[in-house]
C-alpha cells in the first residue's frame, strides 16, 4: 500500500489547482538521521500501523519507545522540558489543533501533533506569516512530538522534548483536506534523482521564501533540509545570507523540512544543542555531503532499545503521572 502524492497550488507553477498525481516516479528513499528515518514521514496509516505493530512485538515492557509511544494524553500540570532533543521527555504537552486558518495537520492517526507551548505558539505565528512571504495559503504540519514526548515507536530519533516539528515542502491547499487525505496523500520530493540538486520542475522561489521565513524567527535554532536543498539556497540566496547559518544539511528531508527551537527561557532541565556555526555553511562543509564518504556510510549495529531508566530521571514521573483532562 502506498501514499498518493498531490499537487497543491503553487508547487509547480502558480494557478495549478490541488489534485492527486500519479505515483509513478516518486519513490520514497529511506535515509536516516541519528537513527531516524525522515522519509518515513510520508508513510500512510496502514504502513505506519504495521511498523508500530512490528516494533511493539520486539520491545521489552519498560522500553521507553513502548511507554511513551502508546500513551494517548499529556501529563497534567505545567509544561516542562527534560533532557535533550534525542534523549528526553515533555511534561504538560500542548496539542496543535488539527486545523487553523493557515495550517492543517497531517497524519493525525499518529497522535504526534503535541509539543511545548513555545512550539505550538511558534507554529501558529509561522503559519500566519507564510501567506504574505510565499503566496501559499498556509502550511501542512507533519510530525511534532508525542503527548509526553520521549522516544517514538517509528521514525524519529529526535522530536522527544516538544521542540521539533516537520513541515511539508508542499503548500496547504485552499480547501480543507479530508481525514482520509491526511492519512494517504504524500508530499512531493523536491530533490533530483541523483541527489545533487533540487528538481527545478518542482522547486520554486516560494520554497526558498518558506525556509527563509522559518529561519527568521529568533527562537528557531536549526532548520534541517536535504543537502541538495541547502545547495540551491546557497546558490540563490543573494546578498542577504545571514539566515543561511540556521539552514543545516541532513539526510532525507527532501519531502519536508525540520524546525528545531532553542530551549525556551526558564527551562533549566532542557539541554541545549551547540549552536550552529555563524557562517553561511555553503563551503567545504556542504561539499562533504556530496562525497562518497557521506553517501556510503559504514554500516553500524542497531542500538539497543532505550529504557525509561536511560532517560532523565524526571521522565519516570512524567510517564507515570496522571493524564491531563481530555478537551472536547
Amino acid at each position: 500500500m502506498t501514499t498518493t502524492p498531490f499537487q497543491p497550488k503553487g508547487s509547480q507553477g502558480a494557478g495549478r489547482a490541488f489534485k492527486p498525481l500519479a505515483l509513478a516516479g516518486l519513490l520514497i528513499v529511506l535515509t536516516s538521521l541519528m537513527g531516524g528515518h525522515p522519509a518515513r514521514a510520508q508513510e500512510n496509516a496502514a504502513q505506519e500501523a504495521a511498523r508500530r505493530k512490528a516494533a511493539l512485538a520486539k520491545l521489552p515492557a519498560d522500553a521507553a519507545q513502548r511507554r511513551f509511544g502508546t500513551i494517548p494524553l499529556p501529563s497534567a500540570g505545567q509544561a516542562a522540558v527534560f533532557g535533550f532533543y534525542s534523549l528526553g521527555c515533555l511534561a504538560g504537552g500542548v496539542m496543535l489543533p488539527p486545523d487553523g486558518s493557515t495550517w492543517q495537520v497531517m497524519r493525525l492517526s499518529r497522535n504526534r501533533n503535541w509539543g511545548h507551548p513555545a512550539l505550538v505558539e511558534f507554529l501558529q505565528n509561522f503559519a500566519a506569516k507564510v501567506p504574505s512571504t510565499t503566496g501559499w495559503p498556509g502550511i501542512l504540519v507533519g510530525d511534532m512530538g508525542q503527548p509526553r514526548g520521549g522516544p517514538m515507536l517509528t521514525g524519529h530519533a529526535s522530536h522527544q522534548i516538544g521542540l521539533d516539528a516537520d513541515i511539508w515542502l508542499t503548500a496547504m491547499p485552499a480547501g480543507r483536506l479530508s481525514a482520509s487525505d491526511r492519512e494517504e496523500v504524500s508530499a512531493i520530493n523536491m530533490v533530483r534523482s541523483d541527489w545533487n540538486d533540487i528538481d527545478p520542475s518542482r522547486w520554486t522561489a516560494s520554497h526558498m521564501a518558506l525556509l527563509k521565513t522559518a529561519a527568521s524567527f529568533r527562537q528557531v535554532e536549526r532548520v534541517l533540509v536535504n543537502p541538495a536543498i541547502k545547495r540551491a539556497l546557497c546558490r540563490d540566496a543573494g546578498s542577504d545570507r545571514r539566515w543561511l547559518s540556521k539552514i543545516r544539511p541532513a539526510p532525507g528531508h527532501n519531502y519536508h523540512f525540520h524546525i528545531r527551537l532553542a530551549c525556551p527561557a526558564g527551562e533549566t532541565a532542557c539541554r541545549r544543542q551547540a549552536p550552529p556555526p555563524t557562517n553561511d555553511g555553503c563551503g567545504a562543509e556542504l561539499d562533504w555531503w556530496f562525497s562518497a564518504e557521506a553517501r556510503r556510510p559504514k554500516p553500524h549495529k542497531p542500538a539497543p532499545p532505550l529504557m525509561v531508566a536511560d532517560l532523565p530521571a524526571q521522565c519516570r514521573a512524567v510517564i507515570d503521572s496522571a493524564a491531563a483532562a481530555a478537551k472536547n
